[in-house]
């Protein structure tokens, strides 16, 4: 397994990892997808044996992106301590590649390169419907619970995370 940049080659593979992960990430199309890779400051995959094995993307603070979670850690970063951060807004890995450390060599990536770029990384996890893996997962690598909400019209629940990046 080889983590790297994710380049214009990947967007299709990344696309349909992407909408197989549905609930655990937003459904989206090709469009928002190229709009959404445009406005990352990290986007990687696990490139294992030249297949696309997962995937992450992470937003600055700024951009225009209307995710409900993204907005609220943009209102809550300062009164949560942090003069700035970085959201990672959706991670997927296939489910073959589940398992095999993939999540966790990509958040070693994101702390390595996001240190001193950011004081904090920020995420969300579906609390309804509820993902204990991922919860679980967040919590061993160092993540705390900075606060809930509903999204959704009320259909998910999602616990707003941080890791503290300093």
């Amino acid at each position: 397994m080889h983590i790297r940049d994710l380049v214009s080659g990947d967007l299709d593979a990344v696309l349909a990892l992407n909408n197989d992960n549905v609930p655990a990430v937003s459904p989206l199309d090709a469009a928002e997808l190229a709009r959404l890779v445009a406005l990352t400051s990290v986007a990687l995959v696990a490139d294992i044996d030249g297949d696309v094995g997962g995937f992450c993307m992470v937003l600055p603070p700024g951009v225009d992106y209307a995710s409900l979670n993204y907005r609220w850690f943009s209102a809550q970063a300062a009164g949560l301590g942090y003069g700035s951060f970085e959201y990672l807004d959706r991670i997927a890995v296939a489910p073959v590649a589940r398992r095999h450390g993939v999540g966790r060599a990509f958040y070693a990536h994101l702390a390595e390169r996001l240190t001193g770029v950011a004081p904090v990384l920020f995420c969300e996890v579906n609390v309804r419907p509820r993902n204990d893996a991922s919860l679980a997962f967040h919590e061993v690598i160092g993540f705390r619970e900075v606060g809930q909400q509903d999204t959704d019209g009320g259909a998910k629940r999602v616990s707003l995370l941080a890791l503290d990046l300093r």
